[in-house]
């Protein structure tokens, strides 16, 4: 990756590297969601205490600076090792800039060390039962009390919501895009009811979570009022830059794993899918290189996203077609794997909406 010098993440990887040969942080074999979580607090609080997970970051917020590019270099260490299970690791990545952005200074440097460190989890609360991939429908209301603000509503497909101290929650406080403004809340507060869900593979990382007069202070606010809909927009390039490529990179330790598991090495599949991950990678390494530029991302960050699905449906389709029974008629991680890649057209924008903003916003076919 060029979007810093080779010698300053050279000499990164290779440090990161000697010192994770040194040092165990190996997560144990199976294991339950709560243990999963449990394994991310560990590997978050080992790295910051050496100081890896630091670089990267701004120093007004605990970290140690240099270009973000160090911390897709942790990222991917981390998920090619298996330390820590990527999905749930690269939430740092879209909720510390989005308070490095958006939070009063102070607030943002008392609060991003904690995640940073793996003292706290912090959840995002963007979609609602009926306001998913559509964010500017969402109806949960704030209304202004003095100097507080009270949030009644609900969020739905909060990941890791039980293991949450705070959440960057969307609200509404005035009709259409500029009406919704975003809030740090501390999932403590009265009111607050979190009920986890488990989907079809068998994990409860998703969760409801309900807000029944929840009061929260002014300063809490995200922004100004109406900001809302810009820090969601701008979110979106964090979870689909930093977080796509630890995700990738995931993924080609899948490929292997399949590499070592079949029996039919050379098989056109295993090549198509091959070519699927690659491609996808290209993309998010052009990606990675335009944010660390400061170039402002936009429609086209929906590219990444639907190529992301299409390589990792067809992966774990291909682990499916290569491995018999192993998914059909096992509890293997096969399993689970195939299952949870059934949602990646859904989660993180569906395929649909993303395809609809690539006709429209980039290839101007308008709306119909």
């Amino acid at each position: 990756m060029n979007s810093a010098p080779s010698t300053q993440v050279g000499e990164f990887r290779n440090g990161l590297r000697t010192w994770l040969e040194h040092h165990d942080l190996s997560a144990p074999p199976g294991g339950t969601l709560d243990d999963q979580v449990a394994q991310l607090n560990r590997v978050r609080r080992a790295l910051y205490d050496a100081d890896w997970m630091r670089y990267g970051w701004p120093v007004e917020v605990g970290g140690l600076g240099g270009p973000a590019v160090l911390r897709a270099v942790l990222g991917e260490e981390v998920a090619t090792r298996g330390l820590a299970e990527p999905g749930i690791y690269s939430m740092i990545e879209v909720l510390a800039p989005t308070m490095i952005s958006y939070a009063r200074p102070e607030l943002a440097a008392a609060m991003v060390p904690r995640l940073l460190s793996g003292r706290e989890q912090w959840c995002q609360g963007f979609s609602e039962p009926g306001s998913g991939s559509d964010l500017a429908s969402l109806s949960t209301r704030a209304e202004p009390r003095g100097d507080d603000w009270v949030i009644n509503g609900q969020k739905v497909w909060t990941s890791l919501a039980q293991y949450a101290s705070r959440c960057v929650l969307l609200t509404r406080t005035a009709p259409g895009h500029d009406g919704i403004t975003a809030f740090f809340v501390d999932m403590d507060t009265p009111g607050i009811t979190v009920r986890p869900l488990r989907t079809m593979h068998g994990i409860d990382e998703f969760a409801e979570v309900y807000f029944d007069d929840v009061v929260v202070p002014g300063d809490r606010m995200l922004g100004a009022p109406g900001d809302g809909w810009r820090l969601a927009m701008d979110l979106l390039p964090y979870e689909r830059s930093t977080c796509f490529w630890h995700r990738i990179a995931y993924l080609f330790s899948c490929l292997d794993r399949l590499l070592a598991e079949t029996e039919i090495p050379d098989d056109g599949e295993l090549g198509a899918a091959y070519l699927a991950l690659h491609t996808i990678r290209c993309r998010s390494h052009r990606t990675q290189r335009r944010l660390a530029e400061g170039a402002k991302l936009g429609p086209e960050t929906s590219i990444d996203k639907v190529l992301l699905a299409t390589a990792e449906q067809q992966l774990f389709d291909t682990a499916r077609d290569l491995l018999p029974g192993v998914i059909e008629l096992s509890e293997s991680e096969w399993r689970t794997e195939f299952l949870y890649s059934r949602a990646a057209t859904i989660y993180g924008g569906a395929a649909e909406i993303q395809r609809n903003i690539i006709a429209r916003r980039l290839l101007d076919l308008g709306k119909e």
